[in-house]
């Protein structure tokens, strides 16, 4: 009998990036990552390379394993293999009390941490969303120590953008170098993505709010002068460490909390989110915020305006998400989301963001910005409004999300091949804070 991967067919043809990538990544010997924009398809890359790899080991069976960061896309992965003609008997999911085993195994990352057999038995691993397995993840990182244990063992990772330059993904870079890139400008000048159309809206602050923001900066560059640290990871360390020095950085996590905060939930913000929902009524649109209790308020500002809406967040159980998701653009138009709608979720038919708070994090705008341009049919445009305080630090917000739009795809330089870096004391990085 030949490998269940040998099943593989798609009710469509790849398109001629993704046979690229497919094409690539064997010619680096079944190992590297796939840096394609959200909505082009990585996951139908990612089986063609299992099938061609499968080929290449000429074995009765070839055992995959596709971890994924979140449970809710397990069961869209085996309903995509289900559809793409792989028999059910061969497909497992292992995760919580599920642990079911087969040829093709979808499972999460944390469930392979709690039970590292599941990678040194796979022929080849998929690691889906391969950013988040960062040189600050380190319980994630972990997988990256048994792959490596095996030189034959096929890897590939996927993302949507990663930074080449950034320490904290050199392991990834090393082990699953980048083969192939299709970002969002190129996918759009193909006609593969709705074009993207930013729409800047500025506010400001209440006296009151403007006070809490530069006190906290304030607060935030003093202390970071004093201890001489300026990022979260530095600050980590020095809370573990106890005594004065300790303090100060618990003071230095409270001001970036509060200052977040009020970036957040700033009424203006929340008002003017308010007016542009009302002027796409009867449309599905995204908003995305960085705190549960700015998007509660808001929440409740729509439904005071006579606007239906629902929030999403990572205390919102699976099935009240699904119910949540399959009554959108029934029942209600506008969804709120802090960061739960920011991997996975495919919905064609919404065209319309709206990022309310500030975040430098790459990945993570590419991410929003990926979730409305999937092409539907009749849609051309996606439009993606950014909410920002002019003169404070939402002024990057602004920069990072054009940036994350107007990225090219460069040549792919080989990355190093070099040993792989000591493993240090490692946190997770919630972002710095200038």
């Amino acid at each position: 009998m030949p490998s269940a991967i040998a099943s593989l067919r798609f009710p469509f043809e790849l398109k001629r990036d993704q046979l690229e990538a497919a094409e690539a990544w064997v010619a680096n010997g079944c190992r590297g990552s796939v840096i394609f924009s959200t909505g082009t398809g990585k996951t139908e890359i990612a089986w063609e390379c299992a099938r061609r790899a499968a080929e290449l080991c000429k074995s009765k069976t070839f055992r995959i394993l596709f971890l994924v960061p979140r449970i809710v896309l397990i069961d869209q992965n085996v309903k995509r293999l289900l559809s793409y003609g792989i028999d059910e008997s061969a497909i497992g999911v292992y995760y919580g009390e599920r642990k079911d085993a087969k040829e093709i195994t979808i499972s999460t990352y944390q469930s392979a941490i709690n039970n590292f057999g599941l990678v040194r038995q796979a022929d080849m691993v998929v690691l889906d969303e391969v950013h988040l397995v960062s040189e600050t993840a380190s319980e994630y990182d972990k997988v990256f120590d048994i792959i490596v244990e095996d030189s034959k063992k096929a890897i590939l990772g996927l993302t949507a953008t990663i930074d080449e330059k950034d320490p904290k993904y050199q392991t990834i870079l090393t082990v699953a170098p980048p083969v192939k890139k299709y970002m969002i400008k190129e996918a759009v000048s193909d006609g593969r993505l709705a074009k993207p159309v930013i729409k800047e809206e500025q506010v400001k602050f209440t006296d009151e709010e403007q006070k809490i923001y530069d006190d906290t900066s304030a607060s935030i560059k003093d202390i970071s002068r004093k201890l001489q640290a300026y990022d979260p990871i530095k600050m980590t360390k020095l809370l573990a460490r106890g005594g004065a020095r300790a303090s100060m950085a618990k003071t230095w996590f409270a001001a970036v909390r509060k200052r977040k905060e009020v970036l957040s939930s700033t009424r203006q913000k929340l008002l003017r989110t308010v007016e542009i929902v009302k002027s796409h009524p009867g449309e599905r649109i995204m908003i995305f915020s960085e705190t549960i209790d700015s998007i509660q308020q808001l929440h409740d500002m729509l439904e005071a305006s006579g606007v239906s809406a629902r929030t999403i967040h990572n205390g919102v159980r699976r099935q009240e998400r699904e119910e949540i998701l399959q009554s959108w653009g029934r029942d209600y138009f506008p969804l709120l989301s802090v960061h739960t709608l920011e991997i996975g979720y495919d919905v064609p038919q919404v065209g319309i963001a709206i990022i309310i708070a500030s975040t430098s994090n790459m990945n993570q705008v590419a991410q929003r910005i990926g979730r409305v341009v999937r092409k539907a049919e009749g849609k051309e445009h996606a439009f993606v409004y950014i909410v920002y305080v002019t003169g404070t630090k939402d002024d990057n917000m602004l920069k990072v999300v054009k940036a994350a739009i107007e990225k090219g795809s460069d040549a792919v330089k080989a990355a190093s091949r070099g040993k792989r870096p000591l493993r240090g004391q490692k946190t997770l990085d919630p972002g710095h804070p200038f």
